[in-house]
């Protein structure tokens, strides 16, 4: 195994989650290179894992937590690892520390780069990015928000924990008449880019009896102001519930929604 710096030439499948035989990571890829391109001007850098054979099977997203969408200073924040884990395209590289070795990488650049600290997310069900992972290589928890526990391991004495951005009393005032959807995205995800396009392309069909309104959070300003950094709304009620909804679900809630008015 090796791990490797992102390099140019590599950009296009690392922005598809190295998912490049699945038509839902090519919908979604392009949102996610424009955020890696805004990102690496804020200091953001990605790493991918390469097995024996030189195959990308795995891969690390992280930066300044300052231009993260959590409340923290001086430290990195993960927002994912990921390894290949389907049968389809370059095979299942799970179960071989991928994952370990691209977090002790990315924790060794952060301290080599000044970093009080690592934080990282995760889920405390035992599904993908889970929290008890992070517990079993050093972090320990320092918020939780739902599902979603906000781990962080200090490197030096002084560091601070980070925080989740607490929701805000800010609602999306509804539009009369019309069914209003609103998309906070950031791009950094590529599923919750999966659920923006969706939404994207079946308020289309609908015509000026929806409004599809996008709202910008890739500054932590935003995400401030909403409480909210990735998450698309239909008059008011959160679209995703688990996975990403196909299109077809996408379209039949918001035709539901056509319905009734």
């Amino acid at each position: 195994m090796k791990i490797v710096d992102l390099t140019e030439d590599k950009k296009d499948l690392f922005c598809l989650c190295l998912e490049d035989w699945s038509d839902d990571a090519k919908e979604a890829g392009p949102k996610r290179r424009q955020w890696l391109e805004r990102g690496e001007k804020l200091g953001l850098r990605a790493k991918l894992a390469l097995d024996d054979d030189g195959i990308e099977g795995g891969m690390i997203q992280y930066g300044p937590i300052e231009s993260s969408y959590v409340d923290g200073t001086g430290l990195y924040f993960v927002y994912c690892i990921h390894v290949h884990g389907q049968s389809q395209g370059r095979g299942d590289f799970r179960k071989h520390g991928m994952g370990t070795a691209l977090l002790s990488a990315a924790e060794h650049d952060a301290r080599t780069l000044g970093a009080k600290g690592m934080a990282a997310w995760g889920l405390w069900l035992p599904f993908w990015m889970r929290a008890s992972w992070f517990r079993k290589h050093g972090y320990r928890k320092a918020d939780r928000q739902g599902l979603t526990t906000l781990v962080w391991k200090p490197f030096e004495s002084d560091a601070r924990p980070p925080r989740w951005i607490p929701k805000s009393g800010k609602k999306i005032e509804p539009i009369p008449g019309k069914v209003n959807i609103t998309a906070f995205t950031s791009g950094w995800c590529l599923a919750q880019n999966l659920v923006y396009e969706r939404a994207r392309r079946a308020a289309a069909e609908f015509g000026d009896k929806v409004v599809f309104r996008e709202i910008d959070t890739s500054s932590r300003s935003t995400v401030a102001e909403w409480g909210l950094s990735d998450s698309v709304l239909v008059d008011g009620k959160d679209l995703q519930k688990g996975p990403p909804p196909s299109y077809e679900q996408v379209r039949a809630t918001i035709a539901k929604r056509v319905g009734r008015l």
